[in-house]
C-alpha cells in the first residue's frame, strides 16, 4: 500500500532551521491533520514533500512508495502519485481549466507508459464531464482560464477536480480553508469527501478545527517548532479549539 513516511526529517530556509526532526507517515486510505499556531513549519514540510526547490532537506528523509524522494523533481513526485492543493493557487491567463488537466493528465500517463499517446479530446471531454458531475460543479468552469478572476473557493474546488482528474495515492491540502467563508468551505470539502477512499491518502493542514468538522481526519498531529509533538484522534482538535496550544507548551517545556 503506498504511502508517504517522513523520517526525523530537518529543513532549512537559507540559514534558518524550520523543521527540526519531524517523523510522519500517511498511508493509501488514512486521512492525516495537522495543526499547530503560526510558524510552525507546516506549509514549509507540504512544500519540501512536493520539492520545493527553496527549502533544502539537511537531514533525514522522505520516502514514497518505500522509495526515497529527496533527489526527484517536483514533476516527477507528482507524477509518482504525490499531489499538493496549494494555499494560494496562481493564476495562468490563457489556458484554460480544460487544458491544464488534459496536458498534465497527459503527462503523468506518459510517465507510466512512454509511447502513451495521451488521452484522445472525445474521452478526455467525457471524464472531465463526468469529474464534475460527481464533485457537482458546473460544466462551464472547464472553459474558464485558470484561477483567472476566480473566487477563493472556485480556486480551491479547481484544485480538488484537479485531484479527480490525476487521482493520486497522497494529496497534501495545504490550508485549503484559507480565505473561504462558510458556504465555500462546505462546498470545497464535499468535493474532498467526494474523492474520498481506500486508494487515497490526504494529509490536511490547517490552523483552525472548523474544516475537521467537515472532513473528519483519523489522526490529528500538533506541530510546533518544527516537529509533530501531539498525536490523537479526532477529539485532539476539538480540545485545541477549546482551549488553545498553551498547554501543549508547557508539556514540551515540562518534557512530558
Amino acid at each position: 500500500m503506498p504511502a508517504l513516511e517522513i523520517r526525523d526529517l530537518h529543513v532549512n530556509i537559507g540559514e534558518k532551521e524550520i523543521i527540526k526532526g519531524l517523523n510522519l507517515r500517511v498511508a493509501q486510505g488514512e486521512v492525516h491533520a495537522i495543526m499547530g499556531p503560526n510558524g510552525t513549519g507546516k506549509s514549509t514540510l507540504a512544500y519540501t514533500v512536493a520539492g520545493h526547490p527553496g527549502y533544502e532537506v539537511t537531514g533525514g528523509d522522505i520516502l514514497f512508495n518505500g522509495t526515497s524522494i529527496l533527489d526527484m523533481k517536483p514533476d516527477e513526485r507528482s507524477r509518482a502519485g504525490l499531489f499538493l492543493a496549494f494555499q494560494y493557487p496562481v493564476a495562468i491567463p490563457g489556458v484554460t481549466v480544460a487544458n491544464f488537466l488534459r496536458t498534465a493528465l497527459n503527462a503523468r500517463r506518459r510517465a507510466i507508459d512512454s509511447a502513451d499517446k495521451g488521452v484522445a479530446i472525445v474521452e478526455f471531454r467525457k471524464l472531465l464531464r463526468e469529474k464534475m458531475e460527481y464533485l457537482k460543479m458546473d460544466t462551464s468552469f472547464a472553459g474558464r482560464y485558470l484561477n483567472e478572476g476566480f473566487s477563493g473557493g472556485e480556486k480551491k474546488r479547481a484544485e480538488i477536480l484537479q485531484m479527480a482528474i490525476l487521482q493520486p495515492h497522497i494529496a497534501i491540502l495545504d490550508e485549503t480553508d484559507s480565505g473561504l467563508d462558510i458556504d465555500a468551505l462546505r462546498i470545497v470539502s464535499e468535493g474532498v469527501n467526494a474523492l474520498r477512499g481506500p486508494e487515497l491518502g490526504i494529509l490536511v493542514i490547517t490552523h483552525y478545527q472548523r474544516i475537521l468538522n467537515y472532513i473528519k481526519p483519523d489522526v490529528v498531529h500538533v506541530m510546533m517548532d518544527g516537529r509533530i509533538v501531539e498525536s490523537g484522534g479526532p477529539e485532539l482538535a476539538l480540545h485545541l479549539e477549546e482551549h488553545g496550544y498553551d498547554w501543549v507548551r508547557e508539556k514540551m517545556e515540562n518534557g512530558s
